[in-house]
């Protein structure tokens, strides 16, 4: 099949927030695709809903149709992220999310320290901040398509910020053999082409460098079980739910040589009280209070069950790590 996207053939009523829909994956060209759900954008409770299309040959799920570059700067305004983030303090802790970036920077000093590291789709730049511990000699920058990543800045916590994507253009030959290292948790469901990223990606690191990639499971157990109510759909910002096999081959068919796949380590205890969280935001505000309690208990069991369901079929993400060719 081919590995590159093919042209839209199916049209919807012009929505200037939204691409004609079309009638192929864009990840294998395959025309066997099924809806796996609509949903509506769950924090502002606009009209309309968002479809989530899966391709029977290959696994990718995607948006279709899919936001426009108008429609996507539109839900990453700052506001909209604010909205974003505290439904995301409900879910978790600010404890938890500094626990979880430092397991994980724990987990790549394994590496060599590196000179330089860019860390894709870095928002407040938590990652850097937790990170510096294990990597105190390495100098961290960020990038983001939001005002995020210029505050990070401001604080500190990266030493330069670029704003957008790596396909921005002139942004990846600006950068170009620049860093040793370059992570992207959870950057690809917002990339409007996750191939490019990948290859831009590796076009900014050094011969030998590393790409640090983690993603959702579009394969979890969680997203059969909660439908709609499952966090990583993400609708309307999440574009691409790339599957661990089809990125591992992508890293693979680029040249890379893929050092680690890891779905336990990447595995976010979430599932149960997000999916609550975000069903109680449609209830009535009495039923939203009722939920308070059900929602504690759910993330209670979240935690309880993670080391369990991290090594099983329910582990949500995987996290790859890959060395770019030396040539």
């Amino acid at each position: 099949m081919p590995t590159t996207p093919l042209t839209p053939q199916i049209t919807t009523p012009f929505d200037p927030f939204l691409e004609p829909r079309r009638a192929d994956c864009p990840w294998c060209g395959s025309r066997r695709l099924r809806t796996r759900l609509r949903a509506p954008d769950p924090l502002r409770h606009r009209a309309g809903t968002f479809a989530v299309d899966a391709c029977r040959d290959c696994g990718h799920v995607f948006q279709n149709p899919r936001l426009t570059a108008e429609g996507l700067a539109f839900f990453h305004r700052d506001f909209y992220e604010r909205q974003l983030e505290e439904f995301t303090d409900r879910v978790r802790t600010a404890r938890a999310v500094r626990h979880r970036h430092r397991a994980a920077a724990r987990r790549l000093s394994a590496l060599r320290e590196p000179e330089s590291w860019l860390d894709v789709g870095t928002g407040h730049a938590r990652f850097p901040e937790a990170a510096k511990e294990f990597f105190p000699y390495t100098s961290f920058d960020g990038l983001d398509p939001t005002a995020r990543v210029e505050q990070a800045l401001l604080e500190g916590r990266v030493e330069e910020a670029h704003r957008g994507y790596l396909t921005t253009p002139g942004t990846a030959a600006r950068l170009r053999a620049r860093y040793d290292v370059v992570s992207m948790f959870h950057h690809l469901a917002h990339a409007p082409d996750p191939r490019a990223e990948l290859r831009a990606a590796l076009t900014v690191l050094r011969p030998g460098g590393h790409l640090v990639v983690e993603v959702p499971d579009p394969s979890c157990a969680f997203a059969r079980l909660l439908g709609r109510w499952w966090l990583p759909y993400g609708q309307p910002r999440h574009l691409h739910l790339v599957p661990p096999a089809n990125l591992r081959a992508e890293l693979e068919r680029l040249g890379c040589t893929v050092l680690v796949t890891d779905r336990a380590d990447a595995h976010v205890p979430c599932d149960l009280s997000a999916a609550l969280t975000l069903a109680a935001l449609h209830a009535h505000p009495v039923f939203r209070l009722a939920a308070a309690p059900v929602t504690a208990l759910a993330s209670a069991a979240d935690h309880a069950l993670a080391p369990l369901l991290r090594h099983t079929p329910f582990s949500n993400a995987c996290r790859i790590v890959a060395r770019k060719a030396v040539r």
